[in-house]
């Protein structure tokens, strides 16, 4: 698959932002599953310093700072992606039993470095034994990991409602245990926490999925939205990633921007400013299939 991905995002502030400072994360990782052919991030109005770096988790991550008086803060990131092929369902079979991994994660130091900041509790993500009784119906003693994910996934996804309106980003993952309702930023913790709380190592990864409209319906510009979903260890296939807001496991439609241990490690933007009193923040998101390119020659 290919596709084209628009993502603005506009602070309008009631009065002058004198200095405003910000760390972006809106240009999209490579990976084995995707390749960014080009990517355009556009700023208004225009840095006075800006900074690109690659963080800890090796994601692209760029720094901004506007010294220029303004009422309006424009950021668009614009960019053209290919995703590869991923494993399917019946290619995951031969997992092994999850107390199994999660023994060998715990026993086998330095021999899975690459999970290993992702197996405890994180700013957003506190491990408890709430989060570990919830998920424990789908981790029966010897269950195959991957089997015992897909259980989980769909027991999120059949158990939580979605509602924009029940949280927000500083909600505590038990208040979204209680309620059990949330957006797939609260499902992707709820699911991590719940697995890292048995000792497994899962990640949050930010980024877009491909929106659907009705059959016969156009695609609506800026109806698209950037989404979230869980990444997990799996000593024989590596990581592999689901989406419990939709009960899926991540194939062709999930374009990763970037991933970290939650949602404050790879917020798109965060900062803060001197000025502006009141704000109003609007987001638009378009995700457009796009034609493959042929890359034979003979």
């Amino acid at each position: 698959m290919r596709y084209h991905v628009h993502h603005d995002t506009e602070y309008q502030y009631d009065s002058i932002v004198t200095l405003s400072q910000q760390m972006l994360y809106m240009t999209p990782r490579n990976s084995f599953a995707q390749y960014c052919e080009q990517h355009l991030l556009t700023i208004y109005p225009a840095p006075t310093e800006r900074v690109q770096h690659i963080d800890y988790f090796k994601n692209y991550s760029e720094y901004i700072a506007v010294f220029t008086p303004h009422d309006l803060l424009k950021v668009t990131s614009s960019f053209t992606i290919s995703l590869q092929r991923r494993p399917e369902h019946s290619e995951l079979q031969q997992s092994l039993a999850w107390d199994e991994v999660a023994y060998r994660l715990a026993n086998e130091h330095g021999m899975h470095l690459e999970a290993a900041s992702y197996l405890y509790t994180s700013p957003k993500i506190i491990c408890s034994q709430a989060l570990a009784e919830y998920a424990l119906p789908s981790f029966w003693p010897g269950r195959p990991l991957i089997e015992s994910i897909f259980d989980l996934n769909q027991r999120i996804f059949q158990e939580f409602e979605f509602d924009p309106d029940a949280t927000d980003v500083s909600t505590p993952l038990e208040q979204v245990l209680q309620g059990r309702r949330g957006v797939c930023q609260d499902f992707a913790h709820l699911m991590i926490g719940c697995l890292r709380s048995l000792g497994l190592a899962a990640r949050y990864v930010s980024g877009y999925i491909l929106t659907n409209p009705p059959e016969g319906e156009p695609r609506m510009i800026g109806a698209d939205a950037s989404h979230a979903w869980i990444s997990v260890y799996s000593l024989k296939y590596g990581w592999i990633d689901f989406d419990p807001t939709n009960n899926c496991l991540v194939q062709n439609e999930h374009i990763t921007v970037a991933w970290g241990r939650d949602f404050s490690d790879v917020s798109p933007m965060r900062g803060v400013v001197l000025g502006g009193g009141g704000q109003t923040l609007k987001v638009s998101v378009t995700v457009t299939p796009m034609p493959l390119v042929n890359t034979y020659t003979a």
